[in-house]
């Protein structure tokens, strides 16, 4: 098994690849060259790519499932950094935290979790606030929708990749657990 990367060079990767695809899309976009040419990329929609995808590489790492230890995301999170031991204890490293879709979803429920716990506690420890549940635009609009969860799952699946997951890795290994209870 070859080494995985460290943290340092997960985020030089993700940077490297984020100048490359920045470059393509603007390649594709100035030369019309979209596979649907009434597609066209706003500025509104590049920039929620890149801040998905700038949180997806600092602040929400696969790695945060070893953040009971020195992790460099978890430390990004400052003075909150104790907020993802739990995390680090649900999950073991490489598990269902580093597979292609579950892996980076865990991570946003967890974090929508403790979210919706301090508007929770805050709500009503000062209801004189009259703090109501914030709404989400109905309805959510792709173009806003498309370019976060792109930008996230795109810098989540970079990590993998680094780290010599495959897509298929978690099928792979389930197959290998039923073969070995035969």
């Amino acid at each position: 098994m070859c080494a995985v990367p460290s943290g340092r060079v997960h985020n030089l990767i993700n940077l490297a690849a984020f100048a490359v695809l920045g470059g393509a899309a603007l390649i594709l976009e100035r030369q019309r060259l979209w596979p649907d040419p009434t597609f066209s990329l706003t500025p509104a929609m590049m920039l929620n790519f890149t801040w998905a995808f700038m949180a997806g590489t600092f602040l929400l790492s696969p790695d945060l499932d070893l953040s009971e230890g020195r992790v460099d995301s978890k430390r990004r999170w400052g003075p909150l950094g104790f907020l993802w031991v739990p995390y680090g204890k649900m999950f073991s490293h490489r598990g269902l935290s580093h597979t292609w879709l579950v892996g980076p979803l865990t991570r946003l429920i967890y974090l929508a979790l403790i979210a919706a716990l301090v508007w929770t506690v805050v709500k009503y420890a000062w209801p004189q606030l009259g703090l109501g549940w914030p709404r989400l635009p109905q309805p959510f609009p792709y173009k806003v929708a498309l370019p976060i969860a792109a930008g996230y799952y795109v810098s989540q699946w970079l990590h993998l990749v680094a780290d010599g997951i495959s897509p298929d890795h978690g099928l792979r290994h389930a197959r290998r657990k039923v073969r070995r209870r035969r």
